[in-house]
């Protein structure tokens, strides 16, 4: 059991930047440092779409949606137990609904409950 508060979102102009984090608690029978945690999105009236990703353990490994590249840097710290998106150079297509989701090697998934990114001047 995982449970994950994500926190940073709001209004930024197009260009600007933000900082989500993701917090986790109640973490229960596998350590934070093994789960695989993600960044998701969601447009309305749209399925969540997968953002960014950083691998188990030390987090040697990202994965990115190509529409982010460059422009996003997934991270995470196991001894805070929490992950962060670093946001550069935001448009207003990335305006949405951001997601924090963790996944262990049973594929038990967690959500958080989302954080609102409005990119608009």
């Amino acid at each position: 059991q995982v449970n994950l508060v994500e926190s940073g979102g709001g209004l930024v102009q197009p260009g600007g930047s933000l900082r989500l984090s993701c917090a986790a608690s109640e973490v229960s029978g596998l350590p934070f440092s093994l789960y695989r945690m993600s960044w998701y999105r969601q447009f309305p009236g749209k399925e969540r779409e997968m953002v960014a990703a950083v691998s188990s353990g030390d987090g040697d490994y990202t994965h990115y949606v190509d529409s982010v590249k460059g422009r996003f840097t997934i991270s995470r710290d196991n001894a805070k137990m929490a992950v962060y998106l670093q946001m550069n150079s935001l448009k207003p297509e990335d305006t949405a609904v951001y997601y924090c989701n963790a996944e262990n090697s049973k594929n038990d998934r967690y959500w958080g409950r989302g954080t609102l990114v409005t990119v608009s001047s």
